[in-house]
């Protein structure tokens, strides 16, 4: 008995075992390539909507107005002038928003962070009684607020109107930060490495001071750039619960400087307006560069800590 075998291809060994293979389409040749060109132009586009606006700012704030109105000004700067930043800087209340402003920032992030990392931690604990009844009170404020009349009244009749603890106390436990604190604990700090601390003499205290903070870098440094953000941006405290304006934070001192420069006032953060065209663009000159000057210490300071606070995030949410 014979048994009858087809040829083999040598010099293609593929093709005789698969002969009505399909020819590839124009999906697979050019598929990844055109991926690839739409997904850098997505985020080269993205870029470019992000920058560009702050660009435009600067670029504005030393400009000619006139040329921001005509339209002139769009990728180079027209008229260049230093007048806005000038008048800003030559107003004695600027300067003393500032120092309020990194008071109430290092305080305020200092009681912040402390607070939560100290009640994250507690919180993730499972031996620590009544720590779900806790948390459940903690969440039921993400949804139910008393208004504004009852934080008012409650920072009244605790005597902190007109201080510095009106402005860091109110905010100072974000809940949502709360969550994802105690959830970086839970998931990185093992029990196991406790009672391994505790079998060397080590106390609550001493082991969240030596091993948990040491380990939990990430998740500080993303408190601290949080925190540090929203107190530098703030003013909505200090506008309802200051009442001196030597207390003013920066950002409540640019806006009333802002309301001050409206073409319908007279007088500027300098010397006397005659015309309406004059305070029109003492207006468009201060606007822009009170962003700037708002603005750029975050800027500068971002960059710096990116990469702790896109771990910390990550550590932090995910697990």
């Amino acid at each position: 008995m014979s048994l009858k075998t087809s040829p083999i291809n040598i010099e293609n060994p593929a093709r005789a075992v698969n002969p009505r293979r399909p020819k590839p389409t124009l999906r697979d040749k050019y598929g990844d390539r055109v991926f690839n060109i739409a997904a850098t132009s997505v985020l080269l586009l993205s870029i470019l909507a992000v920058v560009y606006p702050l660009y435009f700012i600067v670029i504005a704030s030393i400009s000619d107005p006139n040329a921001v109105y005509e339209g002139k000004v769009w990728l180079f700067p027209s008229g260049v002038t230093t007048e806005g930043y000038e008048r800003i800087f030559a107003d004695s209340r600027i300067w003393n928003g500032l120092g309020n402003t990194v008071v109430y920032t290092v305080l305020g992030t200092v009681i912040s962070v402390t607070t939560i990392l100290c009640g994250a931690y507690a919180l993730s604990r499972k031996d620590m009684p009544g720590r779900k009844i806790l948390m459940l009170l903690f969440v039921i404020t993400m949804f139910f607020d008393g208004g504004l009349i009852t934080k008012y009244l409650v920072v009244r009749d605790l005597g902190m109107l007109d201080t510095v603890w009106a402005v860091v106390l109110p905010g100072a436990v974000g809940v949502w930060n709360l969550i994802i604190a105690r959830s970086f604990f839970e998931h990185t700090v093992p029990n196991e490495l406790r009672e391994a601390a505790q079998m060397d003499g080590a106390n609550d205290f001493t082991f969240f001071f030596k091993m948990v903070l040491p380990l939990s870098k990430p998740l500080i440094m993303l408190m601290i750039m949080v925190h540090v953000v929203a107190h530098w941006n703030s003013f909505f405290d200090a506008l309802i619960f200051l009442n001196d304006d030597s207390k003013y934070p920066l950002q409540l001192v640019l806006r009333n400087i802002l309301i001050q420069s409206d073409v319908s006032s007279t007088g500027t953060t300098g010397g006397d307006i005659e015309s309406y065209a004059a305070a029109q663009r003492i207006a468009e000159l201060t606007k822009y560069a009170m962003i700037v000057v708002s603005s750029l210490p975050l800027m500068i300071a971002l960059p710096f800590m990116q990469k702790h606070f896109t771990k910390g995030a990550m550590i932090g949410a995910v697990k």
